[in-house]
């Protein structure tokens, strides 16, 4: 990094364990003010955060937590500008971490423990005919391309556009973590304060920092993606799929039934938002002021799909079973045969409502049309613009 124009530091992310939810807050205060002074008086303009040097006095911040919260610190002092950060972290291993790193203005990130266990999985033969510098390589790729992805997804094309955006939405955070560490982030739910996030350092730590010297054990699975018989809750799990498969094959309605029960009765598990939530009483609405079904089922429309991208069969059937319960379906882009708009023999209706005008105009004619109820005008790509 001795490069003209480039003067580079070390900011340590580490804060005492014991100290709990003070330690954490203490850690980022120190973080701020060294980097601070590291931009006014040293004129560093890279700053890499580094989590290297755990102990069993010393946690590291959690990463997203450290890079968010220096951030916006420096966007409030007005330095932001003047340097770029980098992180060093053994917290970061997959495409969400990645993207909501980026999202939050990092610009590097060197997840060296990703590296360091594709090593030990290389030694332990887990990884068999690849060497070092293949295998990295290939995580780095797979992980460059998942984050283009999120960010196409989210119509953005480049990422100089999605670092620093943090087009993200904050499930189960509390409105004073949000406002100091990751400020104008929607926060509809609440949630966790400091306390409870130093808290989960410290059960991390202290799996790794015991009381006792034991030899290694293996981490646990958690169970996050893939269901684990120790680890986290998931709605469907082999009781739930197997009462579901066997109540399809059997046409058992009581064995479908204890399904339904199993994936409802959330109050058990607190795995969901909805699982949160009691059904508040209120008195039932006479059914003079309820809408028909008729008249609900005229709003009813559905989502724009190509006849390229399905098929004529399937984009003919939903045009006939909107029609057939007042509703609207959608051509998507690239007309619609003309003779879809007279109708059948039987009397359905093949026509689409909404007709779609996208920027190539393919199969756009007076006669396509004036044979709409709704037309919308496509003035964007909407589904996967960065790729």
């Amino acid at each position: 990094m001795q490069l003209p124009g480039l003067k580079v530091d070390v900011v340590p992310i580490l804060f005492r364990v014991a100290r709990g939810e003070k330690g954490l807050a203490k850690g980022m205060e120190e973080l701020c003010a060294t980097a601070r002074r590291l931009i006014e008086t040293e004129e560093v303009n890279v700053l890499i955060l580094s989590d290297r040097g755990v102990t069993s006095d010393l946690a590291p911040i959690p990463a997203l937590l450290a890079v968010a919260g220096l951030h916006h610190y420096l966007i409030r002092e007005g330095l932001r500008t003047r340097v770029s950060l980098v992180l060093e972290t053994g917290e970061a291993r997959e495409v969400h971490h990645f993207s909501l790193l980026i999202g939050y203005g990092i610009s590097v990130i060197n997840p060296y423990l990703a590296f360091e266990t594709i090593d030990d999985l290389i030694r332990e033969g887990l990884l068999p005919n690849v060497d070092h510098q293949k295998a990295c390589k290939n995580f780095v790729k797979g992980a460059s391309k998942g984050v283009v992805k999120v960010a196409s997804k989210m119509g953005i094309s480049a990422i100089q556009s999605y670092r620093g955006a943090q087009v993200f939405e904050a499930v189960g955070l509390r409105q004073d973590v949000i406002d100091h560490y990751f400020t104008w982030t929607p926060s509809r739910v609440g949630g966790i304060g400091l306390d409870v996030i130093a808290q989960e350092v410290a059960l991390r730590h202290h799996a790794a920092f015991g009381d006792r010297k034991a030899n290694p054990h293996t981490l646990p699975a958690g169970g996050q993606f893939k269901w684990r018989d120790d680890g986290e809750f998931h709605l469907f799990n082999p009781e739930s799929i197997h009462r579901l498969q066997k109540s399809v094959r059997t046409g058992s309605y009581a064995t479908f039934k204890e399904y339904a029960k199993l994936v409802n009765d959330q109050s058990l598990h607190y795995c969901t938002l909805r699982s949160l939530l009691e059904f508040k009483p209120a008195e039932a609405i006479p059914l003079d002021q309820v809408e028909s079904v008729e008249a609900i089922m005229k709003r009813f429309k559905t989502g724009a799909m190509s006849y390229g991208s399905i098929s004529k069969e399937a984009h003919e059937t939903l045009a006939i079973a909107m029609n057939r319960i007042g509703g609207r379906s959608n051509t998507g882009e690239g007309g619609e045969d003309a003779r879809r708009f007279t109708a059948d023999a039987n009397g359905d209706l093949r026509r689409s409502k909404i007709k779609q005008v996208a920027s190539g105009r393919f199969g756009v004619t007076p006669h396509y049309l004036v044979n709409a109820d709704e037309i919308q005008i496509k003035m964007a790509q909407g589904a996967k613009p960065g790729e």
